[in-house]
């Protein structure tokens, strides 16, 4: 796919120069993509010795056991415990641990999830805006001093772990490394994990993810965006639309002899198939000037960036006309890109200083001068963090920002953007923009949505199944 499915859901688009636009997507490619961890935000990490029902428990200096230490008299005798943050909200997934080192006289353990105004002398679950799985009868309490069947018991040497499926909006729980059920989160505002304990020597060591979980949380989450996935497999598309969506990012590209195969196993298949005229797709705009556009991205992409001037001056003398346009910009920054991924720093340095020198006083080029310009002070530049810029990637905004330009050019466009994105492309802005609303009506919690991260996880479907 193209370089610019680099999607935001805002227009960068410039129109006085739209080449402003991609100019935006070289800039992107000096940023480090998602990561697994979508926000930098807090764990908790051990027991908050401050908010908990202190005369009975006792918490080890490391924060990470308690260890009942009274009698229990009555029910409001509990020891319990928060973690010092709550759970982070920003993910698929939350979950932790605790070892029953030893379950006491009445085993009477919990694990579960409370607010941060909880009554820190009651069971989780036992009150409202609370959850909490217990050992000495499995049931869950959710919110009230009667409990349900839920699981089965739980005692010393036991590994029993709570958390969040943000995806599914449920609480889960598990023993020894396996599910033994969910229920639905219907609760509020930061949760904090929460353990108690009840009877005499009962003692539960915690864990965060210091240590690896009994549970695999990492085959979890992979099982649970399978689902999600499952999902979108279901909907039904039709065979001719599909192929259109593809034909016209084809064309909209440029990619010609892509196209042509295209076009031909289309027509191989049994029965063959017919892109139907009704799909919306209005192919004269992206047709238009086809094997200019592909004889050019093909320039690009080969590094052949005084060959790509050349024609652009012959075809297309009002692209580059103004030699301080975007357009021009990327293309001098390529040619000097090109010079050095060759080795011929001395020619770099001559063409810089004759072709680059004309940005130098532009703030909207400044940044990307500076990296270009910096590639002249490593031995090996692909290893420096400007090494960005000697990619296959920036080789392709480059292509798509000339492409753009071309079918800009159109006397009969229709759409005066409709140059800058193709329909599958616009497709997947509609996907990125519904997929964000869809979590801010769920209080922003959640796995933060990244295109890139989706598209990799249906290659991967795909591989695997073949």
């Amino acid at each position: 796919m193209s370089s610019s499915t680099n999607i935001t859901t805002t227009d960068n688009s410039n129109h006085r120069d739209p080449g402003l636009w991609f100019l935006e997507q070289s800039r992107l490619g000096s940023v480090p993509g998602p990561t697994d961890m979508d926000e930098d935000e807090e764990s908790p990490t051990e027991l908050n010795t401050i908010n908990s029902s202190g005369g009975f428990l006792v918490v080890s200096p490391d924060k990470l056991s308690a260890r009942y230490t009274n009698v229990n008299l009555h029910g409001h005798d509990v020891g319990v415990v928060q973690a010092n943050k709550s759970a982070p909200v920003k993910r698929l997934v939350y979950y932790f641990e605790i070892y029953v080192k030893d379950a006491g006289t009445k085993g009477q353990i919990s694990i579960g999830f409370t607010t941060d105004n909880f009554k820190m002398r009651r069971q989780p679950g036992w009150e409202v805006n609370s959850c909490g799985y217990h050992g000495d009868d499995g049931f869950l309490y959710h919110g009230q001093g009667k409990g349900e069947p839920f699981g089965p018991t739980y005692t010393s040497d036991d590994r029993v772990g709570g958390g969040i499926n943000y995806a599914s909006r449920e609480f889960f729980f598990t023993k020894n490394g396996t599910v033994v059920g969910t229920v639905p989160k219907d609760m509020k505002g930061p949760l904090y994990p929460t353990i108690a304990v009840h009877s005499q020597n009962e003692e539960v060591q915690v864990n965060f993810g210091q240590q690896p979980f009994a549970f695999d949380l990492k085959e979890f989450e992979a099982q649970e965006r399978m689902k999600q996935q499952m999902m979108i497999e279901k909907i039904s598309l039709p065979t001719n639309v599909s192929h259109g969506i593809v034909r016209s990012y084809l064309l909209h590209y440029g990619y010609e002899d892509t196209l042509n195969s295209f076009d031909m196993a289309s027509k191989s298949t049994v029965p063959p198939v017919y892109i139907a005229q009704e799909n919306g797709f209005d192919e004269q705009d992206i047709m238009y000037a086809l094997n200019q556009r592909n004889t050019l991205r093909q320039l690009v992409r080969n590094g052949e960036i005084d060959s790509a001037l050349v024609k652009l001056r012959e075809w297309y003398p009002q692209i580059v006309q103004d030699d301080k346009s975007a357009t021009c910009f990327l293309l001098h920054c390529q040619k000097f890109i090109e010079l050095v991924r060759v080795g011929a720093l001395e020619e770099a340095v001559k063409y810089g200083r004759i072709e680059l020198a004309k940005f130098f006083d532009l703030p909207v080029f400044e940044d990307i001068v500076q990296d270009c310009v910096a590639l002249l002070a490593y031995e090996r530049p692909q290893e420096s963090s400007v090494g960005y810029l000697l990619e296959e990637s920036q080789r392709e905004v480059v292509a798509d920002t000339v492409n753009a330009m071309i079918l800009s050019t159109n006397p009969n466009l229709k759409d005066s953007n409709g140059f800058l994105h193709s329909y599958l492309e616009r497709l997947l802005r509609q996907l990125t923009a519904c997929s964000l609303e869809r979590r801010s009506l769920s209080g922003d919690q959640g796995e933060a949505f990244h295109l890139h991260r989706v598209l990799n996880i249906c290659k991967k479907a795909r591989l695997g199944a073949s």
